[in-house]
């Protein structure tokens, strides 16, 4: 299996200290810009119809995995599958982020939380009646996670 990225996502992280978990807390993050490569350009057309996208990337500066991490929001560890540390087995990236525009072959948006530089795999929009489970439950984050 080969991924060759499709871009480069540019944020105002250059760190993870201080860099938000997930979107959800990246609420008052700066505006940050997907560039993609111009041979993909074409591939952005009919998206900026969409609200939202989600965002497929490579956790570039992960380290290596363990089968079993202690998660940011607990003081348990649990196994990989069950947290969203960038530190897996394939360092895959996942964030669903707001559209803010598109121009050429830059796709800017809100709700950051990945690092500046970050190699860009996939774009695909996101889709509440696809993407949202209103009753999925949350595992152990249901008492770590608070309304906003």
């Amino acid at each position: 299996m080969e991924l060759h990225p499709i871009g480069i996502i540019r944020t105002q992280y250059t760190q993870t200290k201080g860099m938000p978990i997930q979107p959800f807390f990246a609420e008052k993050s700066m505006l940050a810009v997907a560039e993609l490569d111009e041979a993909y350009v074409a591939g952005l057309e009919g998206l900026e119809q969409f609200s939202h996208a989600i965002l497929l990337y490579h956790f570039h500066q992960s380290q290596a995995s363990k089968l079993k991490q202690k998660p940011f929001l607990d003081d348990k560890a649990y196994g990989i599958f069950a947290i969203r540390s960038p530190h897996r087995p394939n360092p895959i990236g996942m964030s669903i982020v707001e559209i803010v525009k598109i121009e050429g072959h830059r796709l800017y948006f809100n709700h950051a939380d990945m690092l500046d530089e970050t190699p860009l795999i996939d774009i695909k929009p996101f889709v509440p009646k696809f993407d949202n489970r209103l009753h999925a439950s949350m595992g152990w984050l249901k008492e770590k996670i608070f309304d906003h």
